[in-house]
């Protein structure tokens, strides 16, 4: 086993960013980021983790993910770190996920703070891409130089604008009101500037219930809505497929799908026809390459989506896995370049908003690293030699990116 450095440890980061401009849906309205962020550095080299908790969509908040951390020793995950090589681990996190090999369990939350700390810390240290150490899929389409993403309007932005300022479209996510005339008028609208081939999802966020969403989804049908997204509350599986039956709609679940029970549950119900597979929400890289491999399985299609407002390591998560999952029937690779005037990582995510699409993260591991910036939010350090949690305490040493 090695030695213990003097730079060995755990920072934690609680970034509540003010936002440009804010995001509203039907279950939230944000102003700010609301991240946790870990820089993990073992044996000199460190590597980074997002996540971004939301009450309505796992239950976990990101007060509640930071005592949970806090709470317990990470003293069993250096150790395993020093003791097994790289390629070791990376095989035993392809079998049998990151909780099993590390001994760290939690919501799900927690896990992807922390597995993708380890994954971009394997990457860096194997020279390798954190895509390149997901599970290979026999058969799976080669990735592409580019992809395209999805544009997703909310409530505070009229559709004149977003027409105006957001496109070239290549898939669009409606988030629904809470007034259906004016949701009609918002897809009819859409159609007639976008054309036929434009997919258009609306997005209820789990707002609609019983006959009101059959005749909610029958006449946004009838304007051009070609999927729908959690139109009803959370887990209602039955009720889904019975939605899907009486209406011939699509439906795609993001909030009821947050592990592989979930996926199992629906797919049994006959709740769905896609999943909205978020890193954050699923518990990290390696459950969400797993979920998205039993939607193939079972002749679904998936998205990768985002939290919104997330920061820095998890947009680059997302989009490692996006680029790893090929087929996905769009991404949304998230808006920081709009929201933050300063981002917190380098290099920051980058989209080409002229063509609305993104390229491969740069570099081994997620491919960023923590921008000085991120230093005003470091809320706590973790000490392997005392296996104890503290205060902040100022760097004396630039990052080895």
């Amino acid at each position: 086993m090695r030695e213990t450095s003097e730079t060995d440890g755990i920072r934690l980061y609680h970034a509540t960013l003010p936002m440009r401009h804010g995001f509203d849906h039907p279950a939230a309205s944000r102003r700010t980021s609301d991240s946790l962020l870990l820089e993990l550095t073992a044996d000199g080299e460190s590597g980074f983790g997002e996540c971004a908790p939301r009450p309505y969509v796992t239950g976990e908040t990101a007060d509640g993910v930071s005592a949970q951390l806090r709470e317990r020793s990470a003293r069993g995950l250096f150790e395993t770190l020093r003791s097994r090589p790289a390629e070791e681990l990376v095989a035993a996190l392809r079998t049998d996920g990151f909780s099993a090999v590390f001994g760290i369990g939690g919501g799900n939350n927690l896990v992807c703070l922390l597995e993708l700390a380890v994954l971009d810390l394997l990457g860096r240290r194997l020279g390798r891409a954190a895509a390149d150490l997901l599970p290979t899929t026999p058969g799976a389409p080669p990735a592409p130089g580019s992809l395209r993403i999805s544009q997703v309007l909310d409530l505070g932005t009229h559709v004149e604008d977003f027409l105006a300022t957001r496109g070239p479209f290549h898939f669009v996510k409606v988030k629904a009101s809470h007034d259906l005339a004016r949701d009609l008028a918002t897809v009819t609208r859409l159609r007639q500037a976008l054309g036929p081939e434009v997919p258009v999802m609306v997005d209820a966020n789990m707002s609609w219930e019983g006959d009101q969403a059959v005749d909610h989804v029958r006449r946004l049908t009838a304007c051009g809505v070609t999927l729908f997204e959690e139109p009803l509350r959370k887990g209602a599986y039955d009720d889904l497929r019975a939605l899907r039956l009486s209406t011939g709609a699509s439906v795609m679940l993001d909030e009821s799908v947050c592990g592989l029970d979930d996926a199992r549950a629906a797919v049994r119900a006959g709740a769905c026809d896609a999943f909205n597979i978020r890193v954050s929400k699923c518990g990290g890289l390696f459950a969400s390459a797993r979920i998205a491999e039993f939607a193939r399985e079972h002749g679904l299609a998936f998205q990768v989506g985002v939290q919104v407002a997330e920061v820095g390591p998890l947009v680059f998560a997302g989009r490692q896995l996006a680029f790893r999952l090929p087929d996905a029937l769009t991404v949304e690779s998230g808006q920081s370049d709009r929201y933050f005037a300063r981002p917190l990582v380098s290099p920051p995510p980058v989209v080409d908003r002229v063509a609305n699409t993104v390229s491969p993260a740069p570099g081994p591991g997620l491919g960023t690293v923590l921008d000085t910036a991120a230093e005003r939010w470091a809320v706590a350090r973790y000490t392997p030699d005392t296996d104890q949690w503290h205060g902040p305490a100022p760097r004396r040493r630039p990052r080895k990116g």
